[in-house]
């Protein structure tokens, strides 16, 4: 009886781990991780590459 319980209790404190919520926040997390990296300057590429910054002509004629 003590281990259908405990087998119960674990499986009704895992369940939750396994809905929707935790698989969209976790989709969340990747594409702000995404987000922040195209920030810096980083592109989806194989392989994964950072552009280089292209360099202005500030001088004044």
């Amino acid at each position: 009886m003590k281990k259908l319980t405990l087998r119960l209790l674990v499986f009704l404190m895992l369940f939750p781990l396994l809905s929707g919520c935790w698989l969209a926040a976790a989709a969340g997390a990747g594409a702000y991780g995404g987000y922040k990296a195209k920030e810096e300057g980083y592109t989806l590429r194989n392989p994964v590459t950072k552009q280089e910054e292209t360099k202005k002509n500030t001088a004044s004629e």
